[in-house]
């Protein structure tokens, strides 16, 4: 397959992106607003064409440790899920981190709590930048914008995870994922095979221990010590992400007198919000982090003394919000817009809200 334009839903995009970067398998269970991603695998049937694995798990517990089973064993795996489903793979997603393992997980988000609707949401922030399951661990999250940046980070995902052996979670939220876009799709990569997984992956359980000793993959560590030293060896790797795979975009930023800090759909919702304030001769521009983890923390402190004052617009209740004001350290006003429940404000209640908190 060359590289070719669609036009597709985000969580279809999703599907293709994983066939195409030579993904091993694909282990899941269906949950709106998510479903495409492994109804789409079915209807591919890659099995036929690249020898992945798709399948659909009894629950999203067994899927998650699918995934723990495929990535121990070197391969490219990755499994999707919605708020609801991502809460039960936590424990999964736990083990998976502290056995250093590389895998993809998708959340395409809905609105909670609880079983909540199937409207969109991003209020999964805090599960997923400030660890969700139990532990000091981290993920690397990655938050699309457009169905392109859906297929992209699957790929970039991919390669994240295997650098620094950490689960990496592309976080969208409901609009990304059910929003049709043009895209352009990869050319097909081959699956590696056996003898490149082994070189490319020493720490793998291959079932290959000639001229080595068998590897371990586990999480358990009984002797405090030796955990306290695996913790410590997390710790540092957490630094080098942060320290070299923070991502963001800035837009109409150089002269703004306020900022709006958004991701994902609101990111999206925040440019045309942008446009309208500036016609109304207010200079606002947007700092969209790409990655929610590792935080652009810094790029947004370098707004200290020359903005008025942020807004920070998210669906949910007010969570990157934290991030944001312990970045300026209360040197610059920070204020909160928000829609709950699955709504999806438009541009005009956001300029309105950046008119009463900040003006």
């Amino acid at each position: 397959m060359a590289e070719e334009v669609v036009l597709m839903k985000g969580n279809e995009a999703i599907a293709h992106a994983a066939i195409r970067c030579g993904a091993d398998g694909y282990f899941g269970y269906p949950i709106t607003p998510q479903s495409e991603i492994l109804e789409t695998l079915a209807e591919l049937k890659p099995w036929e064409t690249t020898g992945m694995v798709v399948l659909q798990a009894e629950s999203e517990v067994a899927a998650i440790n699918m995934v723990y089973g495929g990535a121990g064993s070197g391969k490219k795996v990755l499994t999707s899920s919605s708020s609801p489903g991502i809460s039960l793979k936590q424990e999964g997603i736990s083990y998976i981190a502290g056995a250093e393992l590389p895998c993809v997980i998708v959340n395409v988000m809905r609105g909670g709590p609880g079983l909540g609707t199937i409207q969109p949401s991003q209020a999964d922030y805090f599960q997923t930048v400030k660890g969700g399951g139990h532990g000091d661990y981290r993920l690397i999250a990655l938050a699309p914008a457009s169905v392109q940046e859906m297929a992209d980070f699957v790929s970039l995902g991919f390669d994240l995870a295997f650098k620094y052996r950490n689960p990496v979670m592309i976080l969208a939220d409901g609009v990304i994922g059910q929003m049709m876009e043009k895209v352009v799709l990869p050319p097909q990569k081959p699956r590696r095979t056996d003898a490149e997984v082994i070189e490319q992956c020493p720490w793998a359980t291959t079932g290959k221990t000639k001229n080595r000793k068998p590897n371990i993959i586990t999480s358990l560590e009984l002797k405090s010590e030796t955990m306290e030293v695996n913790n410590l060896r997390f710790q540092a790797k957490y630094r080098v992400i942060e320290e070299n795979e923070v991502r963001y975009e800035e837009i109409n930023c150089d002269d703004a007198e306020y900022l709006l800090v958004a991701f994902g759909s609101m990111a999206r919702i925040g440019q045309k919000a942008m446009e309208t304030a500036r016609e109304k001769g207010i200079k606002v521009g947007i700092l969209r982090p790409i990655t929610l983890w590792p935080f652009p923390k810094e790029a947004i402190a370098s707004y200290v003394g020359k903005v008025k004052g942020i807004l920070v617009t998210e669906l949910n209740a007010g969570q990157m919000i934290e991030d944001v004001r312990l970045a300026v350290d209360g040197k610059v006003k920070v204020e909160h817009f928000g829609r709950l429940g699955g709504i999806v404000p438009d541009p005009d209640e956001i300029v309105k809200a950046l008119e009463e908190k900040l003006i």
